[in-house]
């Protein structure tokens, strides 16, 4: 079924539409910020700035681009075609996994913690960190025009995690954080050294979230070539239509 045209054309434009409700997501969560800082009189260019530094808004806004990308690569080029071209692919790949990992360290490690009366908003909270990653999920089985990539390509998903990471922790003793007063800010607590364990327990957080990215990236390539192969050998069957 997700080899026929019917499918293709139909899964696309569900790619654009999530891609719009993403969007609308980021924005909505943008003005909310944007609006709580200019009434509590803080520096709306660091709120800024911070809202595009946490991991959920850059792999969502990522997700956004690369799923467009499908949608006009498919409705310009891509009807015809037998898969995604490998730059398209990669992409793919590559927010697949942001976005699983941010569906996952979201609900078991942040989806409790106590935020400031009315500075997230509801819905978009959970399209950015629960629908956007069970679509994104949804598309690697049920996605149309599969491309298997090469294993190397692992490294080129993992390497914006880690230059994340890096920048994160250059840039956050050198952020006030307007909310506190204190002389740093970082996204999430786990990766915020002045709690309770210290370095430590940062470290033991970035190296085991990074296993999972690691684990989920060769999960998403795998079945990649899986599926890529499967069409090459199970190719479907011809019709007295298709003659």
């Amino acid at each position: 079924m997700t080899r026929t045209p019917g499918w293709a054309q139909s899964w696309t434009i569900a790619r654009a539409a999530m891609a719009a409700l993403t969007v609308a997501a980021i924005v909505a969560q943008l003005v909310r910020s944007v609006s709580s800082a200019i009434d509590a009189g803080r520096d709306v260019a660091t709120i800024v700035s911070n809202f595009f530094s946490f991991f959920t808004i850059l792999s969502n806004t990522a997700a956004a681009v690369v799923l467009l990308w499908t949608a006009l690569w498919f409705w310009t080029r891509g009807r015809e075609a037998d898969a995604e071209p490998r730059g398209l692919a990669t992409a793919l790949a590559a927010v697949t996994t942001y976005m699983v990992i941010t569906g996952i360290v979201y609900n078991l490690l942040l989806r409790g913690v106590a935020l400031e009366p009315g500075a997230v908003v509801g819905w978009s909270n959970e399209v950015l960190h629960l629908v956007g990653p069970l679509f994104l999920l949804a598309d690697l089985f049920v996605g149309p025009r599969r491309r298997a990539l090469p294993w190397r390509s692992l490294w080129w998903i993992v390497a914006f995690p880690l230059v994340w990471v890096a920048y994160t922790m250059v840039r956050g003793p050198l952020i006030t954080n307007p909310g506190t007063g204190d002389p740093f800010w970082y996204p999430y607590p786990f990766l915020n050294p002045n709690n309770d364990g210290g370095w430590t327990s940062v470290i033991l957080y970035v190296i085991g979230i990074a296993i999972a990215i690691l684990a989920v990236a060769s999960f998403v390539l795998w079945w990649g070539r899986r599926t890529a192969e499967r069409a090459v050998v199970d190719p479907v069957p011809q019709t007295a239509d298709t003659l």
